[in-house]
């Protein structure tokens, strides 16, 4: 009896299974309905661009907690496709929701969004970051 030598890790092909690019069956099982971003910056504002193809802008909902800006969609299915007698299903349905840590440093009260033609864009200016003052406290 020989030992095969795998060039590759093993355990690795059974991860592969549930990777988008070599099975999108099951992964799509194993993620939630999400849009995609494009998040860039410069030294005045971070931008994101969310993909939302097919969703009502007033279904749309944009916060800000902290450091933490959370969009959220919700894309409703209707009752005449419920009805249909569905052969493949790809598009989703339901609550769609990212989140993103910006920072301390962006001004909450002048951040822009606007959709168009299935884009949610966002314009999150920055500010000077405030200066954290320290204190000596005494070792008794």
């Amino acid at each position: 009896m020989s030992l095969t030598h795998y060039k590759r890790d093993p355990l690795k092909m059974f991860e592969d299974v549930f990777n988008e690019k070599v099975s999108p069956f099951f992964s799509s099982l194993m993620t939630t309905p999400s849009f995609k971003v494009d998040i860039s910056e410069d030294d005045g504002a971070i931008f994101i661009d969310a993909d939302m193809p097919g969703i009502k802008k007033e279904d749309i909902k944009v916060s800000m907690v902290d450091d933490v800006l959370s969009i959220t969609a919700e894309r409703a299915q209707s009752e005449e496709e419920k009805n249909k007698g569905y052969h493949r299903i790809e598009r989703s349905w339901g609550c769609q929701s990212r989140s993103f840590t910006v920072g301390e440093n962006v001004d909450t009260e002048k951040i822009e969004a606007k959709y168009d033609n299935g884009v949610l864009s966002l314009i999150i200016p920055k500010v000077e970051p405030t200066k954290k003052t320290g204190k000596a406290i005494p070792v008794q």
